[in-house]
């Protein structure tokens, strides 16, 4: 069985001046499953979780499996650059109950192709829950090469796919050949979700569904149950929101946006900082036009 087919959520943490807002939290989660969406992913990089303590994270995690209980997946976001420190995170979500692990490559320190195999193995060993591998270049300077995930499912099973956000269809092709219908593949860019699905994909990890959840819980679903010529229309239509919510760093722009339609999700930790006013402009003008302010 995947971990989920469908729209997963990139979910955006709301924060106070002093901490993770979990009352907001609590209501972004309901909202989600309401809107059908198909699975949280909590602490990703949407989630601001590189400027979280690791208290806050834990503390995040576990409200998030507490309160879903069991309704859809909560995959938890325990990657780092440092393997010790990723392998404590996973362990601590798969005792909490996190359904699967969202896990980046190490970033900054980067490594070699043969020390992604060491790094992903090692962590996939210390735990017994599906691990999805989150394939980002564009911010890690980092790129998993299809063979590469060859590489690390000879040495564990519990490497179960990727969310690939390398925007490269060459490569994702590739992957899809060389890993089989086993390996789950999900779009990790909105504006690719239809073409990943026509190469195997099952989903996506999706950062516009923080707002518009139940479109893109639709989109795929049409994908997945035949009728491609619907999805492709919906997937061209929603583009203009998808580019709106990358015309600066996520998530600026999508927290922003939520902030806007009044789910005061409270606001981005430095180093990120409010919108050029240009920006903003341009992300009002989207959103008025998709009726969502």
């Amino acid at each position: 069985m995947p971990v989920f087919k469908g729209s997963g959520v990139a979910l955006v943490t709301p924060f106070t001046e002093d901490g993770v807002n979990f009352n907001k939290l609590e209501e972004l989660l309901e909202w989600h499953i309401k809107e059908g969406t198909d699975a949280i992913i909590i602490c990703g990089t949407t989630g601001e979780s590189s400027t979280m303590t690791d208290k806050e994270r834990m503390d995040t995690i576990k409200f998030a499996v507490d309160k879903v209980n069991g309704r859809i997946p909560v995959i938890a976001g325990t990657g780092s650059n440092d393997t010790r420190h990723s392998i404590e995170l996973s362990k601590y979500a798969s005792s909490v109950g996190a359904d699967a692990l969202l896990v980046i490559t190490p970033y900054y320190n980067k490594t070699t192709q043969a020390g992604l195999v060491k790094h992903f193995t090692e962590i996939a060993k210390n735990v017994d829950k599906p691990i999805i591998i989150y394939n980002v270049p564009s911010r890690t300077g980092m790129n998993v090469k299809p063979e590469t995930y060859l590489e690390i499912c000879k040495y564990v099973d519990n490497v179960v796919g990727v969310k690939e956000a390398s925007s490269d269809i060459v490569q994702i092709a590739e992957i899809a050949r060389i890993m089989g219908d086993k390996f789950e593949i999900y779009s990790g860019n909105d504006d690719q979700v239809v073409p990943i699905l026509s190469l195997g994909g099952i989903g996506v990890i999706s950062v516009t569904a923080n707002i518009v959840p139940q479109k893109i819980h639709e989109m795929v679903m049409l994908f997945l149950n035949g009728d491609i010529e619907a999805a492709r229309k919906l997937q061209l239509e929603l583009n203009p929101l998808n580019s709106v919510m990358f015309i600066e760093t996520n998530p600026i722009p999508v927290k922003t946006a939520m902030n806007l339609m009044g789910f005061n999700v409270g606001p981005l930790r430095l180093p990120l900082v409010d919108m050029s006013e240009k920006n903003l402009n341009a992300l009002k003008t989207t959103l008025k036009e998709f009726g969502l302010i």
